[in-house]
């Protein structure tokens, strides 16, 4: 079967923008596994929401666009948008304990989906209750 994650924003980026290193070893593992289909990465709405107002900011660099990388990588069927629904936003009301809201609604995710969460924070994880993948 292969390996399934929910990923955070920073992860995302680093990903996409080829700062692999910056991952840790098992988050970067998976990335390369989804790309060569082996497993497959979920990524949240406001995820997407978050890299767009960063590339907009210019704070991150995304060589074709915003919507050209999103539609890009969004073709694969091994990277899967998640939308931001009703269950998502209730179950982030219960994790309060994390302060921003976009990494509520990013644990939150995982938390529907019962999935390991690719995150450097080991608190946002502990916090959902979901097992954390660096």
């Amino acid at each position: 079967m292969a390996e399934l994650a929910v990923t955070d924003s920073h992860g995302l980026i680093w990903y996409a923008t080829g700062r692999k290193r910056k991952l840790g070893s098992k988050a970067r593992r998976l990335f390369e596994r989804a790309d060569s289909a082996g497993a497959a990465v979920y990524i949240p709405s406001i995820a997407l929401v978050e890299i767009a107002e960063a590339s907009y900011r210019g704070v991150v660099h995304l060589s074709a666009g915003f919507a050209t990388w999103c539609t890009s990588l969004l073709s694969s069927p091994h990277f899967i948008a998640v939308d931001l629904g009703v269950e998502i936003v209730v179950k982030a009301e219960e994790l309060y304990a994390i302060r921003e809201r976009g990494d509520r609604l990013i644990a939150a995710t995982a938390v529907v989906l019962d999935l390991p969460l690719i995150t450097q924070d080991p608190e946002i994880a502990k916090a959902a209750g979901v097992e954390l993948l660096w």
